[in-house]
């Protein structure tokens, strides 16, 4: 029986390499991609951080130029408020002038 027992170690040999060579192989095959997906990983990871940087910057830009608007929108309020009040102020001129022209004839002749 011993004998057979080495016969049947011999017959598994081959087998026993081949399932070693496989898992060598495989092993292999199992690292690549898994650098090849860090690498891609590190470039969607720094491509990301880029878009938050842009992001932010985009962001405190819009609140900057929204404090803008306001500012300007407050002092375009208080423009037109001012040329309300001197286009009324032109119209009591001319109706005063006219007023006085009217009383006075004379003085429009010169």
């Amino acid at each position: 029986m011993a004998a057979s027992g080495t016969d049947l170690g011999e017959l598994l040999k081959p087998f026993h390499e081949r399932a070693t060579e496989a898992e060598g192989r495989l092993s292999r095959l199992e690292a690549s991609p898994s650098s090849k997906k860090d690498a891609g990983n590190e470039e969607y990871l720094k491509t990301i951080s880029e878009l938050q940087a842009k992001l932010e910057s985009a962001n405190a830009e819009l609140v900057s130029e929204r404090g803008k608007t306001k500012q300007l929108s407050v002092e375009n309020s208080k423009l037109q408020y001012r040329i309300i009040h001197l286009v009324r102020a032109i119209n009591d001129a001319d109706k005063e002038l006219e007023h006085l022209r009217d009383q006075n004839p004379e003085a429009t002749a010169m």
